[in-house]
């Protein structure tokens, strides 16, 4: 029985590691732009890596100090989280599937569509209500400003790998044939009607293409590759924590039978 006890607190140990990749990518999330200021599942991961580490911490207590119920509650409390988690990865991936950027003629950078990402996250940023609070937080970062600190001339920025935000919401899109002054300032519309967002352009810095649909597909795309990376992580934690859990339950049922045998040996004497 002791021997068991200390295996299965050994497993309830490394659980308790295994909360660290989970914890380790809600915090990463808060750090990335698009994250930081769309904040959907950044607390339901960091809340689900806190209570599988309070969980596996209760069944090492209840293993080291060999009680039986709060290591009941152990195996049916880490179940449900492992279920909560494999339900959060498979909806991650599921919700990221859709989106890739278009390639635009002698550009390096690609373009965004709001209307090619899935119907749940265009919702989380349709609406005037939401996407005012996320245009703010946008408008109050270096994302757009610190491109002019680094291309000055067109060809530069045309050749340039912009990120999914700057290509978005720092500039006008392509086709509406803006002439190039900085990578902030554009003039000169060609197009006008060739996308609803040429209208929505403006040189002031603190609106840029802020209100556009491009920013919010732009946006969008951020969120879904830093999702993808996130979901790596959850995939491996989660593969992790199920083997840890099978084990778990083999010692515990190796217990229960190494007691009972014990009991039944004491009662024959």
């Amino acid at each position: 029985m002791a021997l068991s006890n200390n295996v299965i607190g050994a497993i309830n140990f490394v659980a308790m590691l295994l909360s660290i990749p989970i914890l380790g990518a809600g915090i990463w999330l808060s750090n990335q732009p698009a994250d930081s200021c769309l904040k959907i599942l950044l607390w339901p991961i960091i809340t689900l890596g806190v209570l599988i580490l309070v969980m596996a911490l209760a069944g090492f207590v209840g293993a080291f100090w060999r009680i039986p119920w709060l290591l009941m509650a152990y195996l049916v409390g880490m179940l449900v989280l492992i279920i909560l988690l494999a339900c959060l990865v498979i909806f991650m991936y599921m919700v990221t599937i859709r989106g890739s950027g278009h390639i635009v003629p002698n550009r390096a950078y690609l373009e965004y569509h709001l209307e090619d990402f899935s119907i749940w996250l265009q919702r989380r940023v349709r609406g005037s209500y939401k996407w005012e609070r996320i245009e703010t937080c946008l408008s109050t970062t270096q994302i757009c400003p610190d491109l002019n600190q680094t291309y000055t001339m067109a060809m530069d920025f045309f050749r340039a790998y912009l990120t999914l935000i700057e290509s978005g919401c720092c500039k006008p899109p392509t086709e509406c044939g803006y002439t190039f002054v900085n990578p902030t300032n554009w003039i000169s519309p060609i197009n006008n009607i060739a996308d609803p967002d040429c209208i929505q352009w403006n040189n002031d810095q603190t609106k840029l293409c802020y209100s556009c649909n491009s920013c919010k597909a732009g946006l969008l795309a951020s969120l879904k590759q830093e999702w993808r990376r996130a979901d790596i992580i959850l995939l491996v934690t989660l593969i992790a924590l199920i083997c840890v859990y099978l084990v778990g339950c083999c010692a515990f049922r190796n217990a229960q039978t190494e007691d009972i045998f014990r009991k039944y040996r004491q009662g024959y004497s």
